[in-house]
């Protein structure tokens, strides 16, 4: 049986542009983009849900399926941003000015979800995305299990990542199979035995959340914020200890391709408050870096 509910739109909302920094890559099997639409399949604290969002001119019509469908549901406007608050944004350059005029649509989602997020940013740690992508894949229709409701116009493979126990029972081979080094599998164990005290953070303050994730050995503060910014929707997280944000941020404000963390929280300064605002808004509409540099190597540990 599926349950539906309808968020009438605030105004100008870009359902596919909000949503999508939940998708871990183009064949993520938690989640899958259609024209108009968004699946997601998530595994709420009452159990496994999957989601259909579809936007219309007026509203985003929600259907749920599974034993998560009221959980999900509940909490339907904050998962679309309805929480965010994209008018106090206040653009100190020419770039994010435009930017915040030609994405009025853009808004920070809301999942309250903590592992949900946490588990594949662990796994993009130091590692190429297509790396992480694979590993997330492979790991979440290895031990998780198919998402609820019928199959009928559902997408096929749309899978609910394991839960925690399921997480902390993988065995090693099956890490290694996937191409996740030892640090990153013992660091997603670690956040699994733990899992209630971490989800907690997604009702927590900004600064107690990151100190909260950073508590467990392995989650640091690229990871952390990469995490609140989903869990949270928080327009502050900015994410330091990135290799190609400082360069991208500093490249598309002042022309420069030398910034480090510092320079870009520097320049991010003047939007305290909306630094991860700012960030996304710079990645959306900047221009490009271009590249000089060869491509991050590949690594494939699960043919050693």
């Amino acid at each position: 049986m599926s349950l539906t509910r309808r968020w009438p739109l605030p105004g100008p909302y870009d359902l596919h542009r909000s949503l999508g920094v939940l998708r871990r890559g183009p064949y993520d099997p938690t989640c899958r983009v259609a024209p108009g639409a968004v699946w997601r399949a998530s595994r709420t604290p009452q159990g496994p849900v999957t989601l259909h969002l579809a936007q219309s001119r007026t509203d985003v019509t929600a259907t749920a399926w599974g034993p998560g469908a009221d959980w999900a549901l509940d909490r339907l406007p904050a998962l679309l941003g309805a929480e965010d608050r994209p008018e106090a944004f206040v653009a100190h350059h020419r770039l994010t000015r435009e930017a915040h005029r030609r994405l009025p649509g853009l808004r920070l989602v809301r999942t309250g979800l903590v592992l949900e997020s946490l588990i594949p940013a662990v796994l993009e740690q130091k590692v190429t995305s297509d790396e992480a992508y694979r590993a997330w894949r492979l790991l979440v229709r290895r031990f998780g299990e198919p998402a609820p409701g019928p199959a009928e116009g559902r997408p096929e493979g749309l899978h609910v990542m394991p839960d925690a126990r399921g997480w902390a029972l993988v065995p090693s081979w099956e890490w290694h199979r996937a191409g996740v080094d030892g640090k990153r599998s013992a660091t997603v164990v670690r956040a699994a035995r733990v899992a209630p005290r971490l989800e907690e953070a997604a009702a927590m303050a900004l600064p107690d959340a990151l100190a909260r994730l950073q508590r467990v050995p392995g989650i640091g503060p690229w990871t952390a914020a990469e995490t609140v910014q989903r869990s949270g929707g928080e327009p502050d997280a900015v994410t330091v200890g990135d290799l190609h944000l400082p360069r991208q941020v500093g490249y598309a404000l002042t022309g420069r391709r030398d910034a480090d963390d510092a320079r870009m929280l520097a320049l991010l300064e003047p939007y305290a408050g909306q630094r991860h605002r700012a960030a996304r808004l710079i990645l959306a509409a900047g221009p490009r870096m271009p590249r000089r540099a060869p491509r991050m190597y590949v690594r494939d540990i699960a043919r050693l």
